[in-house]
């Protein structure tokens, strides 16, 4: 690998995780209501498994993890006790936040949770409900759901400043009549707060989650269309085969985009071997020139005629098909591993297949 291509490969893992960004998630609850379950749930890494968290106030821990672009802000003693106390230094907490300078501190959406065994909304679930949400979206997730019995409607007439009420089950569980309880409401949770949370942390979101592939399917087609569209403009006027390494950066950025919205663990190690992967796998070598020629191979027609020059066309079309295929073997992979991660060996074999079954069609 020639040093231009690899200093380009260490600015594209450095702007994809800038990119990316993070998301802040408030939750808020009583104690034993599956706050920790949910989070487990929904995102990767296990994130409430990860010791006591990081306390920001008396009753409210931070809790994060190394690569997943997410945190969690875990409210607890929402009791009668102390809870003027909690909610008045929480609502301080939220207010400084959406002061800092630091954009990636601002809190994005809160998940209020109501468990459905209690049959009831507390005085302090209306309270806590009005003060989140004078400061971000709130949703309420109606927990441990089994049987209705009317509490979603009741939660729906009491918290009207909810965006919307969902129930969730979290795990998989049995019934007094042995019976299997499928988890349910997880990715229709996932979507209403995608829709929710800014689009600034989007791909966060997408790339924090585990529940749905969809959402980073759909999420990693517009980095495609993106690079797709940056080619078009560098092909704009037609460029020489001789100056193609014009847009290797284009390629490079696409698949770090593409990689950090799935939610791998991105290292300039995994993109330059994945980079690798794929241009072998159509039979070329690793410098900036043959990485578009490797990709030419993929564009019939004009495209195989490597003397000739590049339009906006062909700059376009390879884009697409190059980013299209790496979107199509990270889904085949989540899907079969049902929402866990891929290793790097998985991903980067995998993708050298697919590129070596598309040069060859």
């Amino acid at each position: 690998m020639d040093i231009h291509l690899a200093e380009e490969i260490r600015k594209q893992v450095e702007e994809a995780f800038r990119k990316r960004g993070r998301v802040n998630i408030v939750i808020a609850g009583r104690s034993g209501v599956g706050k920790s379950t949910l989070v487990n749930a929904v995102f990767h890494g296990r994130i409430a498994d990860t010791g006591q968290g990081r306390p920001v106030t008396k009753e409210t821990r931070e809790y994060t993890k190394d690569g997943i672009p997410v945190s969690i802000l875990d409210t607890r003693g929402l009791e009668l006790g102390a809870f003027q106390e909690t909610l008045k230094l929480l609502e301080e907490l939220v207010a400084a936040r959406a002061k800092d300078a630091d954009a990636t501190r601002h809190l994005h959406c809160a998940w209020l949770c109501i468990s459905e065994d209690s049959r009831r909304v507390e005085d302090g679930d209306v309270k806590a409900a009005e003060m989140l949400a004078r400061h971000m979206p709130v949703v309420v997730v109606v927990t441990k759901a089994r049987s209705d019995q009317g509490l979603r409607a009741e939660v729906q007439k009491l918290l009207p400043m909810a965006r919307n009420v969902m129930r969730v089950r979290a795990l998989q569980e049995t019934d007094d009549e042995g019976h299997t309880l499928q988890p349910k409401g997880l990715v229709e949770l996932v979507e209403l707060t995608m829709e929710l949370v800014p689009e600034a942390q989007r791909n966060a979101f997408a790339a924090a989650q585990r529940v749905s592939i969809g959402q980073k399917r759909k999420r990693a087609h517009g980095i495609v269309a993106s690079a797709a569209a940056a080619a078009g403009l560098i092909g704009a006027v037609p460029i020489p085969f001789a100056d193609a390494a014009l847009l290797v950066p284009t390629q490079v950025g696409m698949l770090a985009g593409v990689s950090s919205v799935f939610g791998l663990p991105l290292t300039e190690a995994f993109l330059s071997t994945l980079v690798g992967a794929g241009i072998t796998g159509l039979g070329a070598t690793f410098t900036g020139q043959s990485i578009v020629s490797g990709l030419l191979k993929l564009v019939p027609g004009p495209g195989t005629a490597l003397g000739a020059l590049i339009s906006a066309t062909t700059a376009t079309a390879l884009t697409t098909l190059f980013g299209e295929a790496y979107v199509a073997v990270l889904s085949k992979l989540m899907e079969k591993r049902r929402g866990e991660l891929p290793t790097e060996e998985e991903v980067i074999q995998a993708f050298r297949e697919e590129m070596s079954l598309r040069g060859a069609a």
